[in-house]
């Protein structure tokens, strides 16, 4: 495809009205935002939910974006649920009619709503659908995105593949936090705290200490405690790169992040754009990246972007903010700490000393804020590098007694910092200004008319009170006419290119000069403030009438198991049990072939799960899933496109079921998801018991297949716990492949271990280390008409996989209560079962209509 290469946007994070200002000041193109719950509404629909505008300044606010020429895009990024689609429907109405440039969504059928509501709105997939291929940008495509957030796991070279494959724009992260696991496929939050990640109310549990098990046993690993904290994003360096492939924005994470970030991060990115579009090298100095790195930082780096490198993303030694590293611990004195100083530090630095903390469990570290520097006894006002000077603080700010030789230093606060980011924070007249074009037409004997034009092509023209009259002296000419015309201080413009149109030698007053100058540019501020016209109008009954579909009647049969396991030992135990079908998740996919075959021979129905993430050079794994000619658990929503132009063998394709990764928690997106080619799907792993009994009377029990029984998908990551910490190697060509000898587990600070496994891309899945069962709800389900469970393995042993499904058959014939099946279950695992993501709050009332009603 031939991609149209323009100048991208550089958009920044805005949190508050500090933030914005800040933004705006530093030359971002565009910012994005969340908007709280207007008035009596329940909730607002953004990822961030500590910070938001209120839905009533909204108006104003784009307003003032726009007269600033810069874009509003606001985050609609949650999954949305039935019981809100009313509220989904009223917001999105006052987003569009608010005049944002864009709304941000992770939830297909909010998409394909928000384009029936508002065909006018533009889209963009947000990186919670875990775009990373063309397929799945295309995906994104189908229900009405423009335009879509590519994961952050991708490199330089895999963005330029997509590029090349798909005309709907990109958006890359280019600086600031990452996640651990993949964006919309991290449910740690929902398994330990009913705090959904994908509903704004992440509780940041990558960020925790972790004890690494390996085949059973701790492994020391020195520093290293926080194995799934990574560090921040840095792209800097990138930006030339990105400019070349033909990205179209680069955005900057960190909308809880204070204006002094936003203002230096946007500013910076603001050049380096600019000067890769000029052609230019990249100028950045050494005290931009420093001041960078000292405003927040958990350690900087392009990270996957320049390649996988499992040794750098994730250090493990803290997961908070660290700022510059400025020396090393060499003594305690009675009075102070001896460093051996690599940069030099002033008094009011505020310092950290950083011993690791796996040497203090609590996680408490000494700091505080400089009071002065001593050498030789004296008092000294300046340390070169590399040398050691005795750092003092106030009166019992560091406890000399907790602070160890080689822990190292850190400045976490600079107050010089603060001084040269100012400028941005606090100027009263606009300082970022962009160009507009003017042309004078001066005629004697006529009124003069001043056009401006500004870069999206708007236009004023203003004419003056009274005709140019003949000069007696100097005549008006383009020299003189520039230098009033670029008088546009206090407007957000400067003056670009200027063209005249003069006829005689006219003469006109610089005052009224001047003032055909203001009243122009404040007639194009007020063209560019107003509001675009959309149509918009109400359109959720409409979209429930033509995604109905089947009718919810109860489904009829017998009720079926579903298994899926990991292991040829687990696969051994299956085919004893005879369930209704097994699925395959296998690490090595290329071994599936014969453990395909002996369940065919069985006379068994056979599945075989995909991975999650299908990368630009995977692609060739559709190619293998189809040559095996089975049924697919489909997990990947990349790979759900490609496959509706892909036939299997004999002409049609093979049966497919959608997995929880889809992220279906909605009638609108189960059904959609469905109309796609799916048999069945598995509804996302964020709605509760209820909330599933509830799906399955909307869209058919029919069309969904539920687990009953499984360790829930915490983490999905492509950061490799196997080859950071038991290799010295930096991806899987040079690793090792300890994952494929080594059981590792990580154990959190309640004592639960969870299993690690890697996939055949070498992501890894963490797993909750105790089984999610539905003994309590089973019976419920049973009664809407739900016929189809699954039952998946981790680590159990052939015997335990015996006697899960034993005990669930026997359930299913009547053989067994929820009791003594929950009882038995629970027996059967050494760290004990849970209700995890399935458990219903109390207050979680059943309502007596359809829940989208309310």
């Amino acid at each position: 495809m031939s991609r149209v290469r323009g100048k991208p946007e550089v958009m920044s994070p805005v949190g508050g009205e500090a933030q914005l200002r800040a933004a705006v000041e530093a030359g971002a193109d565009a910012v994005f935002f969340g908007v709280n719950a207007p008035k009596g509404d329940a909730r607002g629909f953004h990822a961030r939910a500590k910070v938001g505008f209120e839905a009533e300044a909204l108006p104003d606010i784009m307003r003032g974006l726009h007269e600033r020429g810069v874009m509003g895009f606001v985050t609609f990024n949650v999954l949305v649920f039935d019981r809100e689609l009313r509220q989904a429907e009223r917001q999105l109405m006052h987003l569009a009619e608010s005049g944002v440039d864009a709304i941000i969504v992770q939830d297909h059928g909010v998409a394909r709503l928000a384009h029936e509501i508002c065909p006018d709105l533009p889209i963009h997939g947000s990186t919670q659908m875990s775009i990373t291929s063309a397929e799945g940008a295309e995906l994104a495509g189908r229900f009405g995105a423009s335009r879509v957030v590519l994961g952050r796991e991708l490199s330089l070279r895999d963005i330029e593949r997509i590029a090349r494959a798909t005309d709907i724009e990109l958006e890359t992260f280019v600086h600031g936090a990452l996640c651990v696991s993949y964006s919309g496929q991290c449910f740690s939050s929902e398994a330990w705290g009913g705090r959904s990640a994908n509903r704004g109310q992440c509780a940041q549990a990558c960020r925790l200490p972790y004890d690494l098990l390996v085949d059973g046993q701790e492994r020391d690993l020195g520093d290293a405690r926080y194995l799934l904290s990574p560090g921040d994003l840095y792209a800097l360096h990138q930006v030339p790169e990105l400019v070349r492939i033909g990205v179209d924005c680069l955005k900057i994470e960190g909308r809880y992040k204070d204006a002094e970030f936003v203002a230096l991060t946007t500013a910076a990115y603001r050049k380096a754009v600019d000067e890769a579009w000029a052609g230019r090298p990249l100028s950045v100095t050494p005290q931009e990246e420093q001041d960078l790195e000292q405003v927040y930082s958990r350690g900087l780096g392009p990270h996957f972007m320049a390649g996988t490198n499992h040794q750098t993303v994730v250090r493990g030694r803290a997961p908070r903010h660290r700022g510059v590293q400025v020396g090393t611990v060499r003594g305690v004195t009675e009075r102070g700490v001896l460093v051996e100083l690599s940069q030099s530090v002033k008094p009011g630095d505020g310092l950290v000393f950083d011993p690791a903390n796996w040497r203090t469990p609590e996680g408490r570290e000494e700091g505080g804020f400089l009071y002065g520097l001593w050498q030789g006894g004296r008092q000294v006002e300046d340390v070169r590098a590399g040398a050691v000077a005795e750092l003092r603080f106030g009166r019992g700010a560091v406890d000399g007694r907790r602070v160890r030789e080689g822990d190292l230093v850190w400045r976490t606060q600079d107050p010089t910092l603060a001084a040269r980011v100012r400028p941005l924070l606090e100027t009263a007249d606009p300082l970022y200004t962009r160009p507009v074009e003017a042309h004078f037409t001066g005629h004697v004997g006529q009124a003069p008319v001043l056009t401006l034009t500004d870069e999206q092509g708007r236009s004023v023209s203003v004419t003056g009170d009274a005709p140019l009259s003949e000069s007696r002296n100097r005549a008006l000419d383009e020299a003189s006419l520039r230098e009033q015309l670029g008088k546009l201080g206090g407007t957000p413009y400067h003056l670009g290119a200027l063209t005249t149109d003069l006829q005689g030698a006219g003469f006109l007053p610089v005052s009224a000069l001047n003032a055909l100058r203001r009243a122009a540019s404040e007639q194009l501020s007020a063209l560019r403030a107003q509001a675009p016209e959309r149509r918009v109008a109400p359109r959720l009954d409409e979209v429930l009438n033509t995604v109905g579909g089947l009718a919810p009647a109860p489904a009829q049969g017998t009720p079926r198991l579903h298994v899926l396991v990991r292991t040829p030992e687990q696969l051994d135990a299956a085919l004893e049990e005879r369930p209704d079908s097994i699925t395959l998740d296998y690490l090595e996919l290329y071994g599936l072939k014969p453990s395909v075959e002996r369940v065919k021979t069985a006379g068994i129905p056979v599945r075989v799960a995909s991975p999650r993430i299908l990368k630009p050079t995977e692609q060739n794994l559709q190619k293998f899933l189809l040559s095996l000619d089975a049924p697919i658990l489909v997990r990947s929503g990349g790979l759900l496109e490609g496959l509706q132009t892909e036939a299997g063998p004999g002409g049609s394709g093979p049966e497919l079921t959608g997995d929880f990764s889809l992220n279906a928690a909605n009638m609108l997106t189960t059904r959609a998801l469905l109309d796609l080619g799916l048999s069945r799907i598995t509804p996302t792993h964020d709605l509760n018991a209820q909330q599933i009994t509830e799906l399955a009377g909307l869209v058919g029990p029919h069309t969904l297949e539920v687990i009953a029984y499984q360790h829930l998908p915490v983490f999905h990551t492509e950061h490799c716990v196997f080859c950071r910490f038991l290799s010295e190697g930096t991806d899987y060509t040079n690793c090792g492949h300890p994952c494929e000898s080594h059981r590792v587990a990580l154990r959190d600070e309640r004592g639960v271990a969870h299993p690690v496994m890697a996939d055949v891309g070498c992501r890894n899945t963490v797993f909750e280390g105790r089984p999610q069962v539905a003994a309590t709800h089973l019976q419920d389900w049973l009664d809407a008409g739900l016929r189809e469970f699954r039952l998946e393995f981790v680590h159990e042993t052939p015997a335990q996989v015996r006697e899960v499904i034993a005990l669930h058959r026997s359930f299913l014939k009547g053989e067994l209560s929820r009791s003594a099946l929950s009882e038995r279950l629970s027996a059967l695992s050494d760290q004990g079962t849970t209700e995890g993501s399935l458990f219903v709050p109390n207050d979680f009332a059943m309502l007596d209509a359809l829940p989208i009603l309310s």
